[in-house]
């Protein structure tokens, strides 16, 4: 499947299962209107549903990632007390977060430009971060005398630990991309003319992989986020047995003893 259609575009490319979402507003640095959430969402709703779709890459267009709200909307809305401008995170932010961060598949952030606010935390709900070496974050939300939304309270804590979190949305700054490696918010740096190839090469290779453990695994490590050791334990045994008892791990299984490569069917 293949879309023209913006302020997102979806690319699928069937050869190797990866769907890449690109955020389609470069004028705006990909902020965020109500129809960008939309659509976002409804994306990301397709990808997710769709088993010809083993891995997710999200990204944007010219030199940001995602700036976050679309601030010109916001005011005019605010300006209308419009009750749409607070409803927002429940009926687009809060969606769009939990399928980045749960889909039954591997999403991948390919962070091209600064990724701030809401943006910010797109990055964050993605399994990896492979950051331009020009890009940067900024927790923005304090900036314009806002809380944190889309999940931001949850992901940042876990990734830097709550005291720099704290930090960070405090005091927003721009977190140049090599102090985001070195502070956990980005997987790994790279070059700007060759994030495109470096998360290609990625994501080729998660799709190629099992990728029904890769979601059990997801799954398994947001539930202990929140739950005690009991609780993890017994979730871990429910996904053990979903994967244990699937194809890919017989031909996991028999590709290992007959010393071959596994070729996975995500079932």
């Amino acid at each position: 499947m293949s879309t023209e259609t913006f302020p997102v575009r979806v690319e699928h490319d069937p050869a190797t299962g990866v769907a890449t979402l690109t955020l389609g507003r470069p004028e705006a640095m990909n902020s965020l209107d109500v129809a960008t959430k939309e659509v976002l969402l409804a994306a990301l709703q397709q990808v997710a549903a769709d088993p010809e779709v083993r891995c997710v890459v999200l990204t944007g267009s010219g030199r940001a990632f995602c700036v976050g709200q679309d601030l010109k909307e916001h005011v005019g809305l605010l300006g209308q007390d419009a009750e749409a401008l607070w409803r927002t995170v429940s009926e687009h932010y809060n969606p769009v977060v939990e399928l980045l961060a749960t889909m039954d598949k591997p999403v991948v952030a390919a962070v091209n430009g600064v990724a701030a606010g809401a943006g910010a935390a797109f990055a964050f709900a993605c399994d990896l971060r492979y950051v331009a070496a020009s890009a940067g974050f900024n927790l923005a939300f304090t900036g314009i005398a806002l809380s944190c939304d889309s999940g931001t309270s949850w992901s940042l804590p876990r990734l830097v630990g709550t005291a720099r979190a704290k930090e960070l949305l405090l005091f927003p700054r721009t977190v140049p991309a090599q102090e985001a490696l070195e502070l956990g918010l980005a997987t790994e740096v790279v070059p700007d003319a060759e994030l495109g190839d470096r998360v290609a090469q990625v994501a080729q290779e998660l799709a190629a992989g099992p990728t029904l453990a890769y979601g059990a695994v997801r799954r398994a490590v947001a539930f202990s986020a929140g739950h005690g050791l009991a609780e993890s334990l017994a979730v871990e045994d429910q996904l053990m047995t979903r994967t244990g008892t699937s194809e890919d791990h017989r031909t996991a299984v028999d590709a290992f003893l007959a010393k071959e490569k596994p070729v996975y069917r995500g079932r």
